[in-house]
C-alpha cells in the first residue's frame, strides 16, 4: 500500500475522520488511477473534487480548445486560455490544486481506435461525455476489461448518475439499447446543475476506489433542480444485452 506523506496527512487530515475511510482509505486513493472523458460541465468537477480528494493519477481526455461557451460550467477553463487546448488546461489547474497529482491530458476524445488503452491504464473510469459514440465505446471496453464506470449526464436543470459494475449491474446498453435520436450534441445547461452531477460522481468513485460506503450500484439517481427534487430509481440487467448479457 502506498504510505502518506507528512504532508498528506495534514492536507486530508478533515476527510480521513470520515467513518469506514480514514487513512487506510486515504491510502487506497492515493493508489489509485482514473480516466474522466471529457473535462466539460461534468468532467471538470469530476477531476477537481478527486484531485481535491488525492487521487494519485488522472487521465483525461478531451479534444479541442477554450471557446467561450465553455466558461459558464467548464471549471478548469479560464479566459486566458481561450483558443488554446482543453488538453493542457485541465493539468495545469489541476496542478495549482494538488501539485502531489499525476496527471495526463490527452488532446483527443475517445473513440473505438483508443478506448482500449486508456481503460488499461487505469482502476475506473468516468463518462463524462455528451455524444453516444463516446459513452458506448467506454461502456463495452469497461465491461471487456471488468471495470467499474461511473455514468453522468445532463440537460437542463436536470441530471442522474449510476454505477456501473460489471457482471453485477446493468450497463450503459441495458439503460440505452441504441443511440437516442432526439439526443443533440448541443443542449441547455448551467453550471451549477452539471457541476452537481459530478460531485455525486466523484463521491461514487471515491467511495469505490477506497472501498466503503454504499454505491449506487444497481440503481438511478435522477434529480431535477427546477423544483429540487431526487429520486433513486431501481434498475435491472437486460438478459439480452449483446454488451453484458454473457456476463
Amino acid at each position: 500500500m502506498t504510505q502518506l506523506t507528512d504532508e498528506e496527512r495534514a492536507t486530508y487530515e478533515w476527510q480521513m475522520w470520515t467513518p469506514g475511510f480514514g487513512e487506510a482509505g486515504q491510502e487506497k486513493l492515493k493508489a489509485s488511477s482514473a480516466l474522466i472523458s471529457r473535462c466539460g460541465g461534468l468532467g471538470s468537477p469530476v477531476a477537481y473534487s478527486l484531485a481535491a480528494a488525492g487521487i494519485g493519477r488522472l487521465v483525461i481526455a478531451h479534444g479541442g480548445s477554450v471557446k467561450h461557451s465553455d466558461l459558464n460550467r467548464q471549471i478548469l477553463m479560464t479566459y486566458d486560455w481561450l483558443g488554446k487546448p482543453r488538453a493542457e488546461s485541465a493539468p495545469r489547474r489541476l496542478k495549482e490544486l494538488n501539485p502531489r497529482l499525476d496527471v495526463e491530458g490527452l488532446p483527443e476524445n475517445v473513440s473505438d481506435e483508443n478506448v482500449a488503452e486508456l481503460v488499461s491504464k487505469v482502476d475506473i473510469v468516468f463518462d463524462c461525455a455528451p455524444l453516444f459514440v463516446e459513452r458506448f465505446a467506454m461502456n463495452r471496453e469497461c465491461v471487456r476489461q471488468g471495470k467499474p464506470m461511473i455514468e453522468a449526464a445532463m440537460y437542463g436543470m436536470e441530471g442522474q448518475v449510476t454505477t456501473i459494475l460489471p457482471g453485477r449491474t446493468p450497463c450503459l446498453a441495458c439503460l440505452y439499447p441504441e443511440d437516442p435520436a432526439t439526443w443533440k450534441r448541443e443542449f441547455p445547461v448551467f453550471g451549477a446543475v452539471s457541476a452537481l452531477a459530478g460531485a455525486i460522481a466523484a463521491a461514487e468513485g471515491i467511495k469505490i476506489l477506497a472501498g466503503f460506503g454504499e454505491t449506487l450500484a444497481g440503481t438511478l439517481l435522477y434529480y431535477d433542480t427546477a423544483n429540487m427534487t431526487f429520486q433513486r430509481i431501481p434498475i435491472a440487467r437486460r438478459p439480452d444485452c449483446p454488451v453484458c448479457g454473457h456476463l
